[in-house]
């Protein structure tokens, strides 16, 4: 099998700071590891154990100890389960998954089997997202509730719309200079103040040490998501340059038959949630 990784260095640095931004967390937490056909996952098990059980998927290319740092406002309700998606940084399989079709539902579906559990609820923004999206066409008997925030898998943008991320990026890759990253980065960012020390120290060892995937989970079947009656929220950013919000939206509400709808108005596809915005997904997901 192919590495994700460009060297072993690469892979060294990136397990490290998955490591420190572990360290980081306020909520004690352990490994567990489940055995899938597409090989093995590791997940981190934190949060309130004696609480609603939830599966948490990170973004692409980057790691669920990033993820948990900033998703720290789920931990006083859930049981988390937060998974390393194969195929990405961190430390389940290096199994590289397709962006269309549906393996990666096939995937969750398998570690819900290796939780043990009959149904669950699930979590996850941008790639996670779509990774969700093809769980629910999946395995939709399995899923309790669901919160798509940032979603791919609904109304991707066509390729063309992340065109002016990719000449700064190959200037980067050429030269090297953070203000070249910083610039490839802002599209998504919509302004400077949304691209913090984490989101940036995790982009960059990404960006310079993983072969970094740039197909997002395609756009899932329309009737196959239709089978999946988990009551759902989708929370969509207007200025998302890769999932635009309004779009994203009026799709979902088309093909999902239980869904809640929120624009995160004037944010782009990197932001963040208001106190009321989070205390909104708490109370969603704990609904019975």
């Amino acid at each position: 099998m192919r590495s994700i990784y460009k060297t072993e260095e690469g892979k060294r640095r990136i397990i490290d700071l998955y490591d420190r931004q572990l360290s980081r967390l306020q909520t004690p937490w352990k490994d567990i590891y489940v055995k899938t056909v597409f090989g093995k996952t590791h997940i981190i098990e934190t949060g309130n154990l004696s609480g609603e059980p939830l599966l948490v998927f990170h973004g692409g290319n980057a790691t669920t100890a990033y993820n948990l740092l900033a998703c720290d406002f789920i931990m006083k309700d859930f049981h988390i389960y937060a998974v390393d998606m194969v195929g990405h940084p961190g430390k389940s399989a290096e199994t590289s998954l397709p962006a269309k079709g549906y393996d990666y539902g096939k995937w969750v579906s398998e570690v819900i089997d290796g939780l043990k559990v009959d149904k669950i609820s699930l979590f996850g923004g941008s790639f996670g997202a779509g990774v969700i999206t093809k769980t629910m066409c999946v395995c939709p008997e399995k899923i309790k509730r669901v919160v798509l925030y940032v979603p791919s898998g609904i109304k991707n943008a066509p390729a063309i719309s992340s065109a002016s991320m990719m000449l700064p990026m190959i200037a980067y890759w050429v030269t090297g200079k953070d203000k070249l990253l910083k610039k490839c980065m802002l599209p998504m960012a919509v302004t400077e103040d949304n691209i913090t020390d984490d989101i940036y120290e995790t982009a960059k060892l990404s960006i310079d040490h993983i072969k970094v995937k740039t197909g997002m989970p395609s756009d899932v079947d329309a009737e196959l998501m239709k089978k999946c009656n988990a009551p759902t929220l989708v929370m969509a950013a207007e200025k998302d340059c890769l999932f635009p919000g309004k779009g994203v939206i009026e799709r979902a509400k088309s093909i999902i038959p239980n869904c809640e709808t929120y624009l995160l108005e004037g944010r782009g596809h990197m932001n963040f949630l208001t106190e009321e915005e989070k205390k909104m997904i708490v109370s969603f997901l704990l609904v019975d």
